[in-house]
């Protein structure tokens, strides 16, 4: 049950939500606040935000809600397969819906950096610990990295925000004009999962994550 609302909350509908909101917000309830030309940068932003499920993140998640393991892995694991073929299409096809000119090359790109070479690089650092000493290998590998990639995720947060501070310090409006519909669209798929997972009976140990 957990990873078919991971699945359907992702896939069938986050995407489409933002780019709702991001079309409401940016082509008419913002429209006499930000210049034309940015607001459709601004919501081709939020679509490419709402297609992709920020994988790493839910590692963070499970740890701080001490969620299942085992789950936590299987569902980035399915959301991240589903990224590969889905991701791209899915923001082309809402930025054409938005009249906004797909960038295929860029989209392309990003996968193949962002989401296909990890799971490759993952792919054949299993093998290779298989083959030297087995899954207590891979056992050993994973609890010896597993804090320094949540420190590594959370330093590259912070840097990101560091590296556009005097962006976010020069146009405070525009910040917080974008956070609007992002807050929504965060909150609302969150009430929403956390809904459906309380009326299923999900487990709060695979609900959590």
């Amino acid at each position: 049950e957990g990873l078919v609302v991971t699945v359907v909350v992702n896939w069938l509908i986050k995407p489409f939500t933002m780019a709702a909101l991001g079309v409401l917000f940016f082509n008419y309830f913002f429209a006499g606040l930000i210049p034309p030309d940015d607001a459709q940068a601004y919501l081709a932003g939020v679509i490419l935000l709402g297609a992709a499920p920020c994988t790493a993140m839910v590692f963070v998640w499970s740890n701080l809600t001490r969620g299942d393991a085992t789950y936590t892995l299987v569902q980035v694991s399915v959301n991240d397969v589903i990224m590969v073929f889905a991701f791209a299409p899915i923001v082309a096809f809402l930025l054409g819906a938005t009249d906004i000119v797909v960038p295929w090359d860029t989209l392309l790109l990003s996968v193949g950096l962002y989401v296909m070479l990890p799971l490759f690089v993952g792919y054949l650092t299993r093998q290779r610990l298989l083959a030297q000493g087995g899954e207590a290998a891979v056992d050993r590998f994973k609890s010896g990295v597993q804090p320094f990639s949540i420190i590594g995720l959370l330093v590259t947060v912070v840097l990101l925000f560091a590296f556009q501070g005097e962006v976010i310090l020069d146009r405070p409006l525009v910040i917080a004009l974008i956070a609007v519909p992002l807050l929504i669209q965060s909150y609302g798929i969150f009430f929403l999962a956390y809904g459906v997972a309380r009326a299923w009976g999900i487990p709060f140990n695979v609900a959590a994550p």
